[in-house]
Protein backbone atom coordinates (compact mmCIF):
# COMPACT_ATOMS: atom_id res chain seq x y z
CA UNK A 1 0.00 0.00 0.00
CA UNK A 2 1.22 3.26 -0.97
CA UNK A 3 1.82 6.28 1.41
CA UNK A 4 -0.40 8.16 -0.62
CA UNK A 5 -3.18 5.69 -0.54
CA UNK A 6 -2.62 5.32 3.23
CA UNK A 7 -3.51 9.04 3.58
CA UNK A 8 -6.49 8.80 1.47
CA UNK A 9 -7.98 6.11 3.61
CA UNK A 10 -7.14 8.14 6.41
CA UNK A 11 -9.21 11.03 5.74
CA UNK A 12 -12.14 8.49 4.58
CA UNK A 13 -12.69 7.05 7.94
CA UNK A 14 -12.55 10.49 9.99
CA UNK A 15 -14.78 11.77 7.09
CA UNK A 16 -17.34 8.55 7.17
CA UNK A 17 -16.63 8.50 10.88
CA UNK A 18 -16.05 11.06 12.97
CA UNK A 19 -14.89 11.32 16.19
CA UNK A 20 -16.00 14.01 18.85
CA UNK A 21 -19.06 15.38 16.65
CA UNK A 22 -21.43 16.78 18.51
CA UNK A 23 -21.92 19.98 20.73
CA UNK A 24 -20.42 20.15 23.85
CA UNK A 25 -22.84 22.30 26.69
CA UNK A 26 -21.03 24.24 29.14
CA UNK A 27 -17.71 24.33 26.70
CA UNK A 28 -14.80 27.07 28.42
CA UNK A 29 -14.38 27.93 24.54
CA UNK A 30 -16.38 28.15 21.54
CA UNK A 31 -15.83 29.44 17.99
CA UNK A 32 -17.27 29.14 14.39
CA UNK A 33 -16.24 29.64 11.17
CA UNK A 34 -17.20 29.50 7.50
CA UNK A 35 -15.35 29.16 4.36
CA UNK A 36 -16.46 31.53 2.26
CA UNK A 37 -15.39 29.78 -1.18
CA UNK A 38 -17.36 26.61 -0.68
CA UNK A 39 -19.84 27.03 2.58
CA UNK A 40 -17.55 24.81 4.59
CA UNK A 41 -18.72 25.46 8.58
CA UNK A 42 -16.89 24.10 11.66
CA UNK A 43 -18.20 25.31 15.12
CA UNK A 44 -15.81 24.09 17.67
CA UNK A 45 -16.35 23.21 21.50
CA UNK A 46 -13.19 22.49 24.19
CA UNK A 47 -13.74 22.49 28.03
CA UNK A 48 -10.57 23.02 29.43
CA UNK A 49 -9.52 22.48 32.89
CA UNK A 50 -6.41 24.50 34.29
CA UNK A 51 -5.92 25.39 30.53
CA UNK A 52 -5.98 21.64 29.38
CA UNK A 53 -8.46 20.06 26.98
CA UNK A 54 -10.50 17.35 28.98
CA UNK A 55 -12.96 17.57 26.48
CA UNK A 56 -13.68 18.60 22.74
CA UNK A 57 -16.47 18.56 20.10
CA UNK A 58 -17.09 19.21 16.48
CA UNK A 59 -20.19 20.17 14.71
CA UNK A 60 -19.81 20.90 10.64
CA UNK A 61 -20.87 20.43 7.30
CA UNK A 62 -19.13 20.78 4.07
CA UNK A 63 -16.35 18.34 2.18
CA UNK A 64 -14.59 15.42 3.20
CA UNK A 65 -11.82 17.36 3.78
CA UNK A 66 -12.92 19.66 6.11
CA UNK A 67 -15.10 17.71 8.22
CA UNK A 68 -11.98 14.76 8.19
CA UNK A 69 -9.58 17.46 9.45
CA UNK A 70 -11.73 18.67 12.08
CA UNK A 71 -12.76 15.14 13.76
CA UNK A 72 -8.15 15.04 13.12
CA UNK A 73 -8.31 18.29 15.46
CA UNK A 74 -10.13 16.75 18.40
CA UNK A 75 -8.28 14.03 18.53
CA UNK A 76 -4.98 15.93 17.98
CA UNK A 77 -5.19 18.47 21.03
CA UNK A 78 -7.37 16.25 23.52
CA UNK A 79 -5.49 16.79 26.40
CA UNK A 80 -2.86 19.19 25.26
CA UNK A 81 -2.41 22.36 27.16
CA UNK A 82 -3.40 25.72 25.07
CA UNK A 83 0.10 27.06 24.70
CA UNK A 84 1.02 23.35 23.53
CA UNK A 85 -2.47 23.43 21.16
CA UNK A 86 -1.24 27.05 19.31
CA UNK A 87 2.12 25.47 18.65
CA UNK A 88 0.59 22.44 17.27
CA UNK A 89 -1.97 24.38 15.69
CA UNK A 90 0.92 26.51 13.62
CA UNK A 91 3.00 23.28 12.80
CA UNK A 92 -0.16 21.95 10.83
CA UNK A 93 -0.90 25.18 9.01
CA UNK A 94 3.13 25.51 8.11
CA UNK A 95 2.86 21.80 6.80
CA UNK A 96 -0.29 22.59 4.73
CA UNK A 97 1.49 25.80 3.58
CA UNK A 98 4.67 23.67 2.49
CA UNK A 99 6.43 25.46 4.89
CA UNK A 100 7.02 22.83 7.58
CA UNK A 101 10.16 20.33 6.31
CA UNK A 102 10.09 16.54 6.73
CA UNK A 103 9.35 16.96 10.71
CA UNK A 104 6.02 15.84 10.84
CA UNK A 105 6.92 13.39 13.93
CA UNK A 106 3.97 13.86 16.22
CA UNK A 107 1.54 15.04 14.35
CA UNK A 108 -0.28 11.33 14.08
CA UNK A 109 -3.18 10.99 11.86
CA UNK A 110 -3.10 14.80 10.99
CA UNK A 111 -0.50 14.57 9.05
CA UNK A 112 -2.52 12.91 6.24
CA UNK A 113 -3.51 15.99 5.50
CA UNK A 114 -0.73 16.99 4.01
CA UNK A 115 -1.39 15.72 0.49
CA UNK A 116 -3.67 18.44 0.51
CA UNK A 117 -0.76 21.18 -0.50
CA UNK A 118 -1.05 19.00 -4.34
CA UNK A 119 -4.76 20.89 -4.45
CA UNK A 120 -4.50 24.67 -3.72
CA UNK A 121 -7.69 25.40 -3.52
CA UNK A 122 -8.68 22.64 -0.98
CA UNK A 123 -5.74 23.93 1.43
CA UNK A 124 -8.23 26.20 3.19
CA UNK A 125 -11.06 23.32 3.81
CA UNK A 126 -8.20 21.52 5.62
CA UNK A 127 -7.11 25.30 7.58
CA UNK A 128 -11.08 25.87 8.64
CA UNK A 129 -11.12 23.91 11.96
CA UNK A 130 -7.12 24.98 12.75
CA UNK A 131 -8.38 28.47 11.84
CA UNK A 132 -11.13 28.00 14.17
CA UNK A 133 -9.19 26.62 17.07
CA UNK A 134 -6.36 29.32 16.70
CA UNK A 135 -9.41 32.36 16.90
CA UNK A 136 -11.53 30.80 19.34
CA UNK A 137 -8.27 30.22 21.92
CA UNK A 138 -6.92 33.34 20.87
CA UNK A 139 -10.44 35.30 22.36
CA UNK A 140 -10.05 32.78 25.49
CA UNK A 141 -6.56 33.75 26.11
CA UNK A 142 -7.82 37.89 26.06
CA UNK A 143 -10.62 37.54 28.21
CA UNK A 144 -10.52 33.89 30.20
CA UNK A 145 -13.94 33.25 32.22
Amino acid sequence: MSLETLYQEILLDHYKRPRNKGVLPHASVHGGGVNPFCGDRIDLYLRLEEDRVVDVRFQGEGCAISQASASMLTEAIHGKTVEEIRAFAARVEKMLKGEEGDELDGLGDVQALQGVRKFPVRIKCALLAWKVLQDALGEYLRNPA
